[in-house]
């Protein structure tokens, strides 16, 4: 017997939640389209010298490559979408001044990113260019936390950590001479918090993995204490300590947690991720990535996030009641085409009742005294 399957951590999205995910998609771009945010459609495939360029070891691997039957070249099915926008503002906008971009479409993974997860996620996200200022930073994190807000997603807490502390403090060690380690392994042990694995290394670094969950005065004092106070990580505790000041005086709780680093290991300031109290995971990630455009010519500032709708399923509710469905006859009456051209208009789902076809819709379209009309069947029958 043939057993039609596919492949692991893929899966077909069945009408239920095919109908929420769409829903949470319009409710996203919607929503950044009101803040300025202008829809671009980068393509599932791109030649890896871009797809690629200007990322870190990890994407590379999360990447699944092919070969162009045209051209001959290899090509990557994309991981994340960030690389692309960043491209298309670079090279293909390069417009002046601040640019707002965001997206929504499906991503492949070679590998699911943690247990469950599907290796198809459907991403959408926002991206900032342009902005170099803290108030870019913290414009993009309010629109994440408002995105999930609308979604139905309350009480998410927001982490923010910054990759510049990451990278001051991997910039002391003579990675050449550990055998066995890179900076990818170090950026996947404190996101991990592996304090243990840090400590044989550099006792910054475990520290770093330590520094978390209490409140947010608290971990920066502590992060003074214990950390290097070289120039770049004063001044990434003194940006941390001033998001925190401006989310607290609008009513938000923002904490820190120094081993939040994001997602692909290519941020190069902030990072920051959303947590939902019925989320095992974050359930959105961003952060700033200066440096992303400048194998495109163009490496000016950027700061964005994303987040995977799959992902958001279990945790969001449908809170828009289905009207029950209308059942219309067939015909090429002019009238009937037009009431059920209205209802269509007004929201309502309207089935055409095919020759042969069961249909147990509630209603339907009947001609009354002369005039199209819906009844309930119950009163028709």
């Amino acid at each position: 017997m043939t057993i039609w399957a596919l492949p692991e951590n893929i899966e077909d999205v069945l009408p239920a939640e095919a109908k929420k995910l769409e829903r949470l998609r319009r409710l996203a771009l919607d929503h950044f389209a009101a803040h300025g945010y202008e829809l671009v459609m980068p393509p599932l495939l791109e030649y890896v010298e871009s797809l690629l360029s200007g990322v870190g070891r990890d994407m590379d691997l999360a990447t699944f490559k092919l070969v162009d039957q045209l051209s001959g070249r290899m090509m990557g099915l994309r991981a994340d979408t960030t690389p692309q926008v960043a491209r298309i503002d670079a090279h293909v906008l390069n417009r002046p001044g601040v640019t707002r971009l965001c997206y929504a479409g499906s991503v492949l993974h070679t590998r699911p990113t943690s247990l469950g997860k599907s290796r198809q996620p459907v991403q959408t996200g926002a991206e900032l260019y342009g902005a170099r200022g803290l108030d870019a930073d913290i414009e993009v994190q309010q629109l994440m936390l408002d995105s999930l807000a609308i979604f139905g997603v309350n009480n998410t807490k927001l982490d923010i950590g910054h990759s510049d502390i990451f990278s001051a403090l991997v910039g002391e060690i003579d990675i050449a001479a550990i055998q066995g380690i890179s900076r990818e392994t170090l950026f996947t042990a404190v996101t991990a918090k592996d304090v243990p694995m840090l400590a044989a290394i550099s006792a910054p670094l475990a520290a770093l993995a330590t520094l978390y969950g209490q409140s947010s005065h608290v971990v920066l004092a502590r992060a003074r204490a214990l950390l290097p106070q070289t120039p770049r990580i004063v001044k990434a505790l003194a940006e941390l300590d001033e998001i925190v000041t401006h989310f607290a005086q609008s009513g938000i709780a923002a904490s820190i947690d120094l081993s939040e680093l994001g997602g692909f290991n290519y941020e190069t300031g902030v990072a920051f991720a959303a947590y939902a109290a019925s989320a095992t995971d974050a359930v959105a990630r961003g952060g700033r990535y200066d440096d992303i455009g400048r194998v495109f010519g163009r490496a000016r500032p950027a700061v964005g996030f994303s987040m995977d709708l799959k992902t958001l399923l279990p945790i969001v509710a449908e809170n828009i009641s289905p009207r029950s469905a209308i059942s219309a006859p067939t015909t090429p009456d002019k009238a009937a085409r037009a009431a059920i051209a209205a209802l269509r208009n007004d929201g309502e789902i309207v089935i055409g009742s095919l020759e042969g076809e069961v249909n147990d819709a509630p209603r339907q379209l009947k001609l009354v005294a002369g005039q199209w009309q819906v009844v309930s069947r119950d009163k028709q029958q």
